[in-house]
């Protein structure tokens, strides 16, 4: 049977402790909450009360619940105050030395039969557990930020935290109504290992001037549905925070060079841009701890007003190809009000692509989406075609077709005999290089990428792809287009990946070599990143709904062009796609999907 906790000590009242405190005290438990001094117990105690006071004015937390939780809670300086107490969680900042003698110091002060627990992130549990005579009572109870609202717990055993320990810490867990994970004590458990992976690459796209800061973070929010972008997470966390544990991961990981910190981070670290806690990290916030952007210097707003000043206009689109992306990409932009020319190969394919537009168009009607005269107009803008030659008077050709090299070359080589001067000629290609597709034609500096999300009438975001012949011209025209197709276009550079799946397939990519260590499962690890982090999807739901074969292509693309040894696909990922399991599609990935 469980361990009943009837007292547990809090050490540290930052963010964090507070936290972890009013979980306590909100699921009925005793707490004595300890600092340092006075004036750090006086911070952790308005910490609290704020945090409380603000459940009760938003309906989540009665006054009454409000004052029986705080009543709970008894303020103390010194760790001598937990003589008594069935568990204590250390919360204080993540150096080493600093947690070994506090645990050297709970040893000496609570009684012989008391849990001692770290809330650290990223540091070793067993070199924490070492400083004390009971290394077999000590574990890991990792809390995630906001503690009260988020679900996750990591519970980190070492090689020798007792059977009852863990047993007793995951029947608490159930008890605060949180969603515990089980694992061993490894560099970065399983959130962090894979987050900050993920942080640090993003940090090093800003740094190497491939995309903007608010491109980088919109792209993750509107591409992955993300709650926050990279950087403004970096900022919330804190990038002294984030610098840690980084340096942590990358010296108790195997120094994989995905987790050295950016040399930016430590730059603004050392300069004391730490994000919100400083009023300023990756962006400006109107005062320390407020979450309000405000713009600065480095705000491109001046700069997108000057490209669309230069962009051409366009009127007369053409859409060339036939399979799902390319009728995504013809309603939206018939929608917009665009006059549209849709070329296939072959009138059946035509009559197919005409058919699954209705199609599309008609569900929007049912669901009360769009009007039926909306509809109709828009499908009055569409011309169905099945040669190239009726593209001799547009201003914008979009290509979706098969993403072969070969394919993508031979038509724009036909387009740039057809189309006339001054056309923007654009792909969809999402992991193809758009440069050798421009240096098929006689006019690069016409060419650009337009990667569209799938389904295009519904995903908001459109990567603005451009190559080095790209003119400013060009890629005016091509934010202005995505600005009247009510879609947020973010603009990088042309390279493997782009911006979402430059960041997004490494981190499936680390999922996959975790499971494939035998360090978790695919529920928790899914779990982890769902309840955490707050991600849609874990990485394996993803993984499955994708394709792991889609997968494996991405990341093949993205080690063989950047050579890095962490990008190198997982052998689990190559093996499964060998014996067909692809996903969804199969009815086999990483679950089984035949009977759902």
């Amino acid at each position: 049977m469980a361990r009943e906790f009837t007292r547990v000590g809090v050490v540290g009242l930052g963010t964090m402790g507070a936290g972890i405190v009013e979980v306590f005290a909100r699921n009925g438990v005793d707490v004595t909450a300890v600092e340092i001094s006075d004036a750090a117990l006086e911070r952790g105690r308005v910490t609290l009360t704020g945090s409380t006071d603000r459940a009760v004015a938003k309906g989540k937390l009665a006054e009454a619940d409000r004052d029986a939780l705080l009543a709970r809670v008894d303020f103390q300086v010194g760790l001598g105050a937990l003589h008594d107490v069935d568990l204590v969680i250390e919360a204080v900042p993540e150096h080493l030395d600093l947690k070994q003698r506090i645990f050297a110091e709970l040893d000496r002060v609570c009684k012989p039969d008391a849990i001692l627990a770290t809330n650290t992130s990223s540091l070793s549990v067993t070199e924490i557990s070492v400083a004390t005579t009971r290394p077999n009572q000590v574990i890991g109870i990792h809390f995630f930020n906001p503690a009260p609202v988020m679900k996750l717990v990591e519970v980190v055993r070492t090689v020798v935290t007792s059977a009852e320990v863990v047993a007793d810490v995951e029947a608490l867990c159930a008890r605060l109504g949180k969603v515990d994970v089980t694992i061993s004590d490894r560099a970065g458990f399983i959130a962090n290992a894979l987050l900050f992976g993920y942080l640090n690459h993003a940090v090093g796209m800003f740094e190497a001037r491939y995309a903007t800061r608010e491109d980088i973070d919109a792209a993750m929010k509107l591409g992955c549905g993300l709650p926050m972008g990279p950087l403004a997470l970096m900022d919330l966390i804190g990038l002294d925070t984030a610098y840690e544990i980084l340096d942590t991961m990358y010296r108790r990981g195997g120094r994989d060079r995905r987790h050295a910190p950016a040399p930016l981070l430590k730059q603004m670290v050392t300069a004391g841009l730490l994000g919100r806690k400083s009023g300023r990290g990756f962006y400006t916030y109107e005062r320390p701890g407020s979450p309000k952007v405000v713009p600065d210097e480095h705000t491109p707003v001046a700069a997108a007003a000057a490209h669309a000043d230069g962009a051409r206009v366009v009127a007369k689109v053409g859409v060339v190809g036939s399979g799902t992306m390319a009728t995504g990409i013809i309603e939206v932009f018939a929608k917009a009000g665009y006059e549209v020319i849709s070329v296939t190969r072959g009138a059946e394919k035509s009559a197919k692509v005409c058919e699954a537009v209705k199609t599309s168009l008609n569900k929007g009607v049912v669901r009360g989406k769009l009007a039926e005269t909306d509809r109709d107009a828009a499908l009055g803008r569409v011309t169905w075609s099945a040669t190239l030659e009726h593209l001799a008077d547009v201003d914008l050709v979009v290509e979706a077709v098969v993403e072969e090299l070969s394919v993508k070359k031979a038509l724009f080589a036909s387009l740039d005999e057809i189309c006339k001067p001054g056309v923007v000629l654009a792909t969809t290609t999402s992991s193809l290089p758009v440069i050798d597709v421009a240096m098929a034609t006689q006019r690069p500096a016409d060419v650009i990428g337009l990667h569209f999300f799938n389904p295009a009438p519904i995903m908001p975001l459109v990567e603005i792809v451009r190559t080095i012949r790209t003119s400013a011209e060009t890629s005016a025209t091509a934010r202005a287009v995505c600005a009247t197709l009510g879609k947020t276009g973010v603009v990088c550079g042309d390279r493997s990946g782009f911006i979402v799946n430059a960041l997004l397939f490494p981190y499936l990519n680390d999922a996959v070599k975790m499971l494939e260590a035998s360090y978790s499962t695919a529920d928790d690890i899914d779990h982890a990143m769902k309840l955490g982090c707050g991600y849609p999807m874990g990485p394996f739901e993803l993984l499955d709904v994708v394709g792991l074969d889609v997968s494996l292509a991405i990341q093949r693309e993205l080690y063989l062009e950047l050579r890095e040894p962490g990008f190198a696909p997982a052998p689990l990922l190559e093996h499964l796609v060998t014996a067909g399991y692809l996903g969804r599609k199969s009815g086999r990935g990483f679950r089984d999907h035949t009977n759902r």
